[in-house]
This record gives structure tokens, C-alpha cells and sequence, in this order.
């Protein structure tokens, strides 16, 4: 029998669109034999509601409503972050938290890091160079990979940043499968390390799930300070909001997704 936790990627796709959608439309189809006007009404349903799970607008409102992220860390914020220089050694470190490998991209040869890490590790860089705090990666192999191919996230990382960003990590994190694994062995390690704040790099979508991980774990041993980034923002067009687009079928999900983890990891 499998872990029950092997099969969240199975399960995250059957309950997200368009499966339960598709759903609707299947049953619409078939009472159209029997309940005309019921059949009829569920195709509708189901084709609007597919429409709008592929619209941006609609992402952004769910995030808005439903998964509401922290506001983003202004210059002023950031500036207090610094370490002070009478301080031996930082007792702040960003962390950021891995969304995604490629076991093997053939342009590289090599494993690399999906857009989402690699959008979150551009931007703890980004913090590290404003405030001279050092970085630390967390992220191993997700449920749903091979464990047995390629590197684990933060060792990509670790060779991206040094050789893309110039920007060695001083910590490394590769043994997490998922958030609340992010939050045990980030906190074990970086604590050994006296570190006592911590600056989280994660999307916005991901930061509320992500905070109440690692408050859970951390239990208020460590101090947290959310740097949110990757906001879901409005097209350049107000009418392309809300037309089918890849982008707002993606964002709608990521959102449906995280409501749904929050629920199941009360």
C-alpha cells in the first residue's frame, strides 16, 4: 500500500480543474435525455466555469479573497534587515523554499531548477545583495519525482547561484519533500547555525501556507519575516483578463491548490 502522500499528485489532479468540471458537463450530457432543462443547465455551468478557470482575472480574485498573501517587503523594511556592524555574525539568514527541478534539461545537460525556484532564488539574491545576509536553499524531491533521478533542488540551486548569480549559499536544505518538511529541516539547521530570524522567500500564492508551517514548527523559537514575491498582476489589457489564457488557468489552480492544502494540513 503506498504512502498516502505519494499519491497527492494524483489526488491534487482529480480534484483541481478541469477534472471536476469536465465532470459537470459529462453528467450535463447526460441528462439531456431525460432532464432537458437540468442537462442543459449543467453544460452551461460547466462550460462557463471552465471558461473562467483559464481567466487571470479570476486567479487574482481568489487570491485576493480566498488566499490572501502579506504585503511585499518595501525598501524601508528591507534597510532594517541589514545586520548590525557591531554584530560578529548574522543571526538573519533568507531562506528561500524550492518550487520545482528539472531532473535533466537537455539544453544544459544537467539538472535544473523549474521557474518558480528559480524566480524565488533570483529574488532572495536580490535581498541578500540589499542586506548583506547570507541565503540558505531548502528543497529535495518532490512527491511527485523520481528520487533516483537527478540532483535534489537545493544542490541545483547551490551550483546556480554561484554560477549564474555570482552568489554562493551558505546553507543547503536537500532532504525536504514538501512545506512542512521545508519548515522541520530548514528550522533544525539554521538554528544550529544561530540564526534567529528568518526571512522567507516564497510566491505570494505559497506565503500563507508557508507561514503557518513554519510557525507550527518553529513554535516561536525563531522570528519570521515574510518576503512574498511573484503577485499575480493585471494584464496589460483589462479585457484580457478575463479571455482563456495558459497563465490564468495555471494561476487559478495554484491558488485552488493551496486552499486545499491549507484544509488537509490542519
Amino acid at each position: 500500500m503506498p504512502e498516502i502522500d505519494v499519491l497527492k499528485p494524483v489526488l491534487v489532479a482529480l480534484l483541481l480543474p478541469p477534472v471536476p468540471l469536465l465532470v459537470i458537463v459529462l453528467i450535463g450530457a447526460r441528462l439531456l435525455a431525460w432532464r432537458r432543462w437540468v442537462g442543459r443547465a449543467l453544460l452551461l455551468l460547466g462550460i462557463a466555469l471552465i471558461w473562467l478557470s483559464c481567466c487571470q482575472g479570476l486567479g487574482r480574485w481568489l487570491q485576493a479573497t480566498a488566499l490572501p498573501p502579506p504585503a511585499p517587503l518595501d525598501e524601508a523594511r528591507i534597510a532594517a534587515l541589514k545586520p548590525p556592524k557591531a554584530e560578529p555574525s548574522p543571526t538573519t539568514a533568507i531562506l528561500v523554499l524550492g518550487g520545482g527541478r528539472v531532473p535533466r534539461a537537455p539544453e544544459f545537460g544537467v539538472a535544473d531548477l523549474g521557474p518558480d525556484s528559480l524566480e524565488r532564488l533570483r529574488f532572495g539574491v536580490h535581498l541578500a545583495r540589499a542586506t548583506g545576509l547570507p541565503i540558505a536553499f531548502s528543497g529535495g524531491v518532490g512527491w511527485s519525482q523520481r528520487r533516483d533521478v537527478g540532483s535534489a533542488e537545493a544542490e541545483i540551486a547551490q551550483r546556480v547561484a554561484e554560477r549564474d548569480f555570482l552568489k554562493p549559499l551558505k546553507w543547503i536544505e536537500p532532504d525536504s519533500r514538501d512545506t512542512v518538511e521545508n519548515a522541520i529541516f530548514s528550522i533544525r539547521l539554521l538554528k544550529a547555525a544561530g540564526i534567529q530570524r528568518i526571512v522567507l522567500v516564497t510566491h505570494a500564492w505559497h506565503m500563507p501556507r508557508t507561514l503557518r508551517a513554519f510557525e507550527r514548527i518553529g513554535g516561536g523559537s525563531v522570528e519570521l519575516v515574510a518576503a512574498p514575491m511573484g503577485y499575480f498582476v493585471p494584464a496589460d489589457r483589462a479585457l484580457l483578463d478575463w479571455l482563456p489564457s495558459s497563465r490564468g488557468f495555471e494561476q487559478v489552480r495554484l491558488v485552488l491548490r493551496e486552499r486545499l492544502a491549507l484544509r488537509v494540513e490542519r
